[in-house]
């Protein structure tokens, strides 16, 4: 083989890789806005997680937030609230799962259910495990936690579904105290 052909095979190879180089930047440039577009907008990672100041909530009163475009109860209960929560036998119960986010595969005692370990704070999502209502609260229904008219689903005061049509127990978001009046939802 002369030097000239050996020239032009490596020319040769040169070209094949600088072609098929750009071309790679030049898929890549045209792909990414394409999947970029899938990620979520500004507003909706600005509503994952949010801050809810609870210092004026008394006790036995219930805060109501909007959180990904849902009802969040924020309750804190009064001694006789966790006294009747935690005097349920998991055998009563429907749901047996604490359904909570912040503590997976858990079982439905009042312990599981509440934010802190004084049982004092309740976090739940205010939708019906039924059909999607929200139930009105502040000691309805039979078993004097909430009660959804809609469909006649009753909840204890830990939210656990205990009449009704309701197949789950109200769900419990991620949620922490990040300070003694500062709960963080998400």
């Amino acid at each position: 083989m002369s030097h000239a052909e050996d020239q032009t095979g490596s020319r040769r190879d040169f070209l094949y890789y600088a072609t098929a180089g750009a071309g790679v930047v030049a898929t890549g440039a045209a792909v990414w806005p394409l999947i970029n577009q899938m990620n979520p907008s500004a507003d909706t990672r600005a509503l994952a997680s949010i801050f809810v100041d609870v210092s004026s909530v008394e006790v036995g009163t219930q805060l109501t937030v909007k959180w990904r475009g849902k009802p969040v109860f924020i309750r804190r209960r009064t001694a006789e609230d966790i006294a009747a929560g935690r005097a349920v036998n998991l055998d009563d119960l429907i749901d047996k799962s604490a359904e909570n986010q912040n503590r997976p595969e858990a079982e439905a005692t009042d312990e599981n259910r509440s934010l802190d370990e004084a049982g004092e704070w309740l976090v739940m999502i205010g939708v019906c495990t039924h059909l999607g209502c929200v139930p009105i609260g502040n000691g309805a229904g039979e078993f004097g936690g909430w009660f959804c008219p809609c469909h006649g689903s009753h909840y204890d005061t830990a939210g656990r579904i205990r009449k009704g049509p309701a197949p789950r127990n109200l769900d419990i978001p991620l949620a922490q105290f990040t300070d003694a009046t500062t709960i963080l939802l998400g």
